[in-house]
């Protein structure tokens, strides 16, 4: 069966017609850098949103507190109608006694004046602050890591549908030649077929790079909390990074002081140290005082003549002593100490576990170093050694087969050359994340104190 030249016309202009479509890109992208989309994301982002609420919900909660130590002033009002009067029986006389109607209203006000287990709460109350602050960090430490690692995973795919891109001009300029060489009766229909179906078997591949840059997209939208409909693209490439990677580790601070997750179990023990103590407070007398202002009126017949309120008024101190309880309070003094000890334990136990992931991490961008400049080299030789096939390919000293393997072979050094740098790029972001360091992953004005 033989091909037309009609059919292979159509054929190319479908393919070229394909590739043009998929380079479009809109005219209103937004070109943003890392940075631009951090900060975008920390005030935006539904998470971060949520966790300044929770700091401010737990400022409120101190204040709940601390109202405790204020009098509490109430305001209280009844009426009584009597249905069938007392009756009182003295010296084998019986008489009724009472009012058919009673009002009574008044204030009390109460404060307390010892009571050491609520000035220890006050305090409980402050540490609780701090570990929600330091939860808030957390939550912007992971969402600026989420947001460098969807950041740098555009650049990849972007990157890579232009490698993937130039290797599919490449077969279409193969083909066409092929195509025009038929034409001129110096190719055969098989050079022709052959060149064709290469470039069909690239536009899966075209097709597929565009897929993961749209869901790149996608992803760094959803964590940045904009318009899904917006277009964002990175302001750099892969390459453009590589100037500011060497060197990162040296000279730089590797020490947890500002891990996260050490900080809130630090945090977490002060907690659970204030809480055994507010414990032994229970054991401590406590003393309030209350006063009371009331008006009081009683009649017979209707409940709203002839009234007249009289006032009165007391002021009292009240002293609870705790003697026994059944050894409820010494059992809750026990638990507190027993979870103090436990997280002792814990922070022990996730110190160990956090050094040996800062040296795991500290050894990946090492190799990760190296890995960029064999890449590089590799890159280098791969496309060198395409120009001289190419020019072979052109004189016929080598065959289409020889020339579409250092195609591949090209595009296979490029694309491993970019996830390099990636891979580096996500292993600092993991490490900084790790480390806590706000300031090398833009974040600033979330420190906590001790």
């Amino acid at each position: 069966m033989k091909i037309t030249q009609s059919v292979i016309t159509l054929l190319m202009s479908v393919l070229t017609g394909v590739a043009v479509s998929m380079a479009a890109e809109p005219t209103d992208t937004l070109r943003l850098s890392r940075e631009e989309c951090v900060a975008i994301a920390l005030q935006e982002s539904p998470t971060i949103k949520v966790a300044d609420l929770e700091v401010k919900r737990m400022d409120y909660s101190k204040k709940e507190v601390l109202a405790n130590l204020f009098p509490a002033i109430d305001f209280s009002g009844a009426y009584q109608r009597t249905i069938e009067l007392q009756t009182v029986s003295m010296n084998s006389q019986t008489f009724k006694m009472g009012t058919d109607n009673t009002w009574n209203f008044g204030f009390e006000a109460t404060m307390p004046i010892i009571n050491a287990a609520l000035w220890k709460s006050i305090s409980l109350s402050d540490t609780q602050i701090l570990k929600t602050l330091e939860e808030s960090r957390a939550s912007r430490l992971d969402l600026v890591n989420n947001i460098n690692k969807a950041y740098y995973a555009l650049m990849l795919a972007i990157d890579s549908r232009k490698v993937v891109k130039q290797n599919y001009d490449l077969a279409v300029f193969n083909a066409d030649i092929y195509k025009k060489k038929f034409d001129q009766g110096t190719a055969s229909e098989y050079d022709v077929l052959r060149s064709s179906v290469q470039v069909s078997n690239i536009e899966p591949e075209l097709l597929q790079t565009d897929i993961a840059v749209k869901q790149c997209e996608l992803q760094l939208k959803i964590l940045m909390g904009i318009d899904a409909t917006a277009c964002v693209m990175p302001n750099v490439t892969l390459s453009d990074m590589k100037r500011d990677m060497y060197g990162y580790a040296l000279g730089r601070d590797v020490t947890l002081r500002e891990n996260t997750s050490l900080r809130q179990m630090d945090i977490a023990q002060k907690l659970a140290k204030q809480n055994v103590t507010v414990q032994k407070m229970a054991w401590v007398p406590t003393l309030g005082v209350k006063y009371n202002m009331n008006w009081m009126a009683m009649n017979n017949g209707n409940a709203l003549k002839n009234l007249t309120f009289n006032p009165y008024s007391n002021v009292s101190l009240g002293l609870t002593v705790p003697i026994f309880s059944g050894g409820s309070k010494f059992s809750k003094v026990r638990q507190a100490e027993i979870q103090v000890k436990e997280l002792e334990l814990q922070r022990q136990d996730l110190e160990k576990s956090l050094n040996m992931q800062v040296e795991l991490a500290l050894d990946n961008i090492d190799k990760e170093v190296k890995q960029i400049k064999s890449s590089e080299e590799g890159m280098r030789q791969a496309s060198k050694a395409l120009e001289i096939m190419q020019k072979s390919f052109e004189v016929g000293a080598a065959t289409y087969v020889n020339l579409r393997d250092s195609e591949m072979a090209n595009t296979s050094a490029q694309l491993g050359y970019l996830q390099s740098i990636y891979n580096y790029l996500v292993s600092t972001s993991e490490l900084d994340t790790l480390l806590g360091r706000e300031e090398a992953l833009g974040i600033t004005g979330t420190t906590t104190s001790k």
